[in-house]
């Protein structure tokens, strides 16, 4: 209401919402970070829990190369989309704008389906030692993210479809793309790090 209709986002006031939007991204950066700590200390010390093995002995792991493979080529693909999404934006394409952002959001579903699934036939549980409890924190706060972020991306469609948002005024959807940048840098370091590093 404030920035589209009565015009009191001025350059100062966006770039504050910049800076709020930058300062939020890094306290999840510290928070996702805390979990990498824990998983690669108890990785690199095995607890008794795990009987002193990483994985632990009898444990069968998901294969890194089925599902988080295709997984990861579904977000590296959304990330190609929600930067077309913001290129259309400062060049005044509407239809690209729209398109792109309609490819992210199927991208981001078909994600969080895919993650559901895996959730569903994985082969150990969260109460599986410590590596099934940070496993699924790791992976499910990760889901979540891309779940905020996918509904963040629907609501700038709705905007931009009421014309919201101008080439030089777009400050909404510039935050809704950095968050899903944000969400896919996350998910590489969770494959590489948990699922191939982790997993082996």
């Amino acid at each position: 209401m404030e920035a589209t209709y009565e015009g009191n986002h001025t350059y100062k006031v966006q770039q504050g919402v910049r800076m709020g939007m930058c300062l939020f991204i890094a306290s999840e950066i510290m928070f996702f970070f805390s979990f990498f700590w824990a998983f690669f200390h108890a990785s690199l010390a095995p607890p008794l829990d795990t009987g002193g093995l990483w994985p632990p002995l009898k444990l069968e792991t998901l294969d890194s190369w089925g599902l988080p493979i295709l997984n990861t080529l579904i977000l590296l693909s959304s990330g190609m989309t929600i930067t077309w999404a913001h290129r259309s934006m400062l060049h005044g394409n509407r239809n690209g704008i729209t398109d792109s952002l309609i490819a992210t959001i199927v991208y981001g579903l078909f994600f969080t389906s895919i993650q559901y699934y895996e959730y569903a036939v994985a082969p150990f549980s969260i109460n599986d030692s410590s590596f099934g409890s940070l496993f699924f924190m790791l992976t499910g706060f990760h889901g979540i993210h891309v779940l905020i972020g996918t509904i963040f991306l629907i609501v700038c469609l709705f905007r931009h479809l009421n014309y919201h948002f101008t080439d030089y005024h777009h400050v909404g959807f510039e935050a809704a793309a950095w968050y899903w940048h944000f969400v896919d840098v996350v998910w590489l370091f969770l494959f590489v790090g948990i699922y191939i590093w982790g997993f082996n």
